[in-house]
């Protein structure tokens, strides 16, 4: 029977960058997934073509998610391959309530990027290929665990594998926290997002906004050239209409739904999914412990999601480091229960942030309405604390 050190269960965007942020600090990792990246983009990276039409999934990463990704050797790869930058943020719901946020005003080129899901984890996944110290496996599926207290034994439909560490980084629906028996706090929205990728009649942009209509955001996401992903945020029986739709009728609902600033647009893809909040109980049980989606499924109104995960990984990392630094295990009691209190509490008061935001615009009318557009107008005058809070959403 294979031992490692850490077993990582999800080879997404989060669970590879953890693989390489650990493997970078000589433990021996293996990586479980049900599915492989494309393998011509693993093999050859030089085949993609960036005129092939883009994926529904795109991510903002922001400017501190970004930093990790480069120190990990995976940014260059997804520069090379087709990401679009961002330098401003809008924010409205009145025309007088416009917030903008600029990358000036902290002193940087940009605010982040969007990128493809599938571009990043691929390009982690080639990172991992070059590590002697990561073993990939997959196509493989988790069957069930058997925690002993130096130890984890994991059972996969390929077989077993011995860890000191399992880390679940499976996404919202984690096997890894089921079979550990983690319990989750959480609630669905009573709305789903639907995405949209068009091309737009102007050329490259360079902001990316949300206009709140009747207590949803619709979004502005700009890619390469005159390329766009659009979110219409909306309740389960109106995205479930809007996405049947044939695209020609679709667009006509977009014009008509989006600000005028959007511009005309033709449809090219769509797809839908339900917005849901979930929170472990707790992220460390044991020798099983959760990061990224696994542990906290946030509101994705400001684009927080995957880099929330990315936050857990840095954060992994130099826990790790700082204990094996000082003769510690790394998946001791002490070093675990450090690393989730200070995760927990950062991921906590970013999804109560989310969710005070939410449930604030979810208000059409009255004193509230007028409350949070002289919000908006204020938090455009904010001058400093402004730049403070741009600089904490950006991971800075």
């Amino acid at each position: 029977m294979e031992k490692f050190d850490c077993l990582i269960v999800g080879g997404g965007m989060v669970g590879a960058t953890a693989a390489l942020a650990l493997a970078d600090l000589g433990l021996k990792i293996a990586v479980v997934d049900a599915h492989r990246p494309n393998p011509e983009l693993l093999e050859h990276p030089q085949s993609f073509d960036p005129e092939q039409p883009y994926n529904l999934r795109i991510s903002a990463i922001s400017l501190g998610s970004e930093q990790l990704l480069q120190r990990l050797q995976i940014w260059q790869q997804v520069l090379d391959w087709r990401a679009c930058p961002y330098r401003r943020l809008g924010v409205w719901e009145l025309g007088l309530s416009y917030a903008e946020f600029n990358c000036r005003q902290i002193d940087q080129t940009h605010l982040g990027y969007m990128v493809e899901n599938h571009l990043l984890q691929a390009s982690a996944w080639i990172q991992m290929q070059a590590r002697k110290n990561i073993s990939m496996i997959a196509p493989a599926r988790l069957k069930a665990i058997e925690t002993f207290s130096d130890r984890v034994l994991v059972t996969l439909d390929t077989g077993q594998i011995q860890c000191e560490l399992l880390i679940g980084a499976d996404g919202g629906n984690s096997k890894v926290r089921e079979l550990a028996q983690i319990g989750v706090t959480g609630w669905d929205y009573q709305q789903s997002a639907m995405l949209v990728n068009v091309i737009t009649e102007q050329g490259q942009q360079d902001i990316t906004w949300q206009h709140f209509i009747n207590g949803a955001p619709a979004a502005f996401l700009p890619l390469q050239g005159n390329h766009a992903s659009l979110v219409w945020y909306d309740k389960p029986g109106v995205i479930n209409e809007l996405v049947k739709l044939p695209n020609e009728q679709l667009q006509q609902r977009i014009i008509k739904h989006f600000p005028k600033r959007l511009g005309g647009i033709e449809v090219l893809d769509k797809a839908s999914f339900p917005l849901a909040r979930r929170h472990a109980n707790q992220y460390v049980k044991g020798r099983v412990l959760l990061i990224g989606d696994a542990a906290h499924s946030i509101n994705p109104l400001a684009g927080q999601g995957v880099n929330l995960g990315f936050k857990d990984v840095k954060a992994l990392q130099e826990t790790f480091a700082m204990a094996i630094g000082s003769g510690k295990h790394y998946a001791s009691p002490e070093v675990l229960t450090q690393y989730e209190k200070q995760r927990r509490n950062d991921n906590l008061l970013m999804m109560t942030t989310m969710d005070l935001i939410y449930r604030g615009f979810k208000q059409p009318t009255g004193p509230v309405k007028l409350l949070r557009n002289l919000g908006l107008f204020g938090a455009q005058r904010l001058g400093v604390v402004k730049d403070k809070v741009l600089a904490y959403a950006c991971g800075l």
